[in-house]
């Protein structure tokens, strides 16, 4: 087992990340920019290290910088968290040549899953359901007509290394196609240095659901079944919850099942998230494979009581799954708000600065992880996640009710928050009865007319 390791990256993940390597008995050192000084979870790691300026691109995304500084701290491997660097094969290349081990896959395991047309083709070998859609690369904007007119439209364009919802546009007939391919390769390349497009089937109502997959060393794999993160506005997530509700048991273990074999068959080590859309009849099909912890484990944490932070840990430094697949069972309900330092009446403009009040809920199965205090001050350079409330109870109603409370009680001030959006989508119908899809958000936003007097 490693005795020290480095936490490439910031906020609550890093705190995460500390909390259990802290368990464990391994030591702790956090790397942070200069706007990241006086950062609350810094004070919990037993070493940092300043590595560059505010912007990401002159410190937690220089590769150079965080290795020096793992070399001088002097560690046995790092963890990347997500965001930043977490994705990246040649992060995970550099790691392994400089001796350091990296908490997550191998950089060929990476690059084989982050390709979303290679992935398609392991996925098509490990009977993982996938989309109709292009076979490979496009070669050109014929090629997305040809493919589109044998498939039907709505289509849907990806760029090959994408994410985020960059490079990606909804077409539904020739006209729009043409109109947005050029551009959807152009913002492609600006964001991942890759301009490579693929063309997949659209669903227009359609639920996205994940399933969280543990993979070994040694050739293991199990699932922890899934997340549900329909929730969202413009491809981000708002509100995730485990498992997705209203899902035959047998499509879900079948997907499951599928979904860790897919892993296996990477040969990947680490945690892994295989990312469906579902439609109304509950036919899956896979979206892609994010090689790294998301954003939402704690829900997948709170239902299936395995430490997915710790088990990464342990992947890397060789040893074998803690659980076999028997081992796994679903416990209750969860649900996770995202809180963000954002204000939806401005189109949810981000709102850096002091925070004078903190005060988070607690009770029975209330988990608030979050690496904020009264006197921090948010940075305008990062993302604007600031907390995640998490909630446990044994049904998906009871869950939602305990939500609601927790909400209610979550000060954050004087910075705007989504809270008070939270807690409006916690009492509309189609949250209450599970009958959103993944445009329900942007539906109920328009329709809602969020004003300062219904906030």
């Amino acid at each position: 087992m490693f005795s020290r390791i480095l936490i490439a990256n910031r906020g609550e993940i890093a705190l995460r990340i500390i909390r259990a390597a802290r368990e464990m008995g391994i030591e702790t050192v956090c790397v942070y920019s200069q706007a990241d000084a006086d950062g609350p979870w810094l004070q919990q790691a037993d070493d940092t290290v300043c590595i560059g300026k505010g912007p990401a691109a002159e410190s937690y995304l220089r590769i150079d910088r965080i290795i020096s500084a793992a070399e001088v701290a002097n560690v046995d491997a790092i963890h990347p968290g997500y965001g930043f660097l977490a994705e990246n094969a040649h992060f995970a290349e550099v790691c392994r040549d400089c001796h350091i081990e990296f908490i997550g896959p191998s950089p060929e395991a990476m690059a084989k899953l982050g390709n979303k047309v290679e992935c398609k083709k392991l996925a098509k070998a490990s009977n993982t359901p996938i989309f109709p859609g292009s076979p490979d690369v496009l070669e050109d904007e014929e090629d997305a007509m040809a493919i589109a007119e044998k498939i039907g439209y709505p289509v849907i364009l990806k760029a090959v290394a994408g994410g985020g919802g960059r490079g990606m546009r909804i077409c539904h007939n020739e006209a729009t196609l043409r109109n947005n391919y050029a551009s959807a390769q152009r913002e492609a390349q600006a964001a991942f240095a890759n301009g490579d497009l693929y063309l997949e089937k659209f669903l227009e109502n359609a639920r996205h659901v994940e399933f969280q997959i543990l993979g070994d060393k040694h050739g293991n794999a199990i699932h922890l079944y899934d997340r549900d993160c329909s929730t969202q506005r413009r491809h981000q997530k708002l509100i995730e919850e485990a498992p997705a509700p209203n899902i035959d048991p047998k499509k879900r273990d079948a997907v499951a099942k599928s979904a860790a074999d897919l892993i296996r068959r990477a040969e990947y080590a680490g945690a892994a998230t295989v990312e469906f859309m579902m439609d109304k009849d509950q036919n899956f099909f896979m979206l892609e494979v994010n090689t790294r912890v998301q954003v939402e484990h704690p829900i997948t944490e709170m239902i299936t009581q395995v430490d997915i932070v710790k088990e990464m840990i342990r992947i890397a430094a060789g040893e074998k799954l803690s659980y076999k697949q028997k081992d796994i069972s679903i416990s209750g309900h969860a649900i996770e708000c995202r809180i963000n330092a954002e204000d939806p009446e401005r189109d949810f403009m981000p709102q850096p600065g002091l925070i004078e009040q903190f005060s988070p809920p607690g009770g029975f199965g209330i988990r608030v992880e979050s690496h904020v205090q009264p006197g921090y001050r948010v940075p305008p350079n990062y993302d604007s996640l600031i907390a995640k409330l998490v909630i446990h109870d044994i049904t998906r109603e009871t869950a939602i009710a305990k939500m609601r409370s927790a909400l209610r009680e979550f000060t954050i001030a004087p910075v705007k928050t989504t809270i008070p959006m939270h807690r409006m989508i916690m009492d509309t119908r189609e949250f209450n009865e599970a009958t959103f899809d993944i445009h329900y958000i942007e539906r109920w936003l328009k329709d809602a007319m969020l004003t300062t007097s219904s906030m």
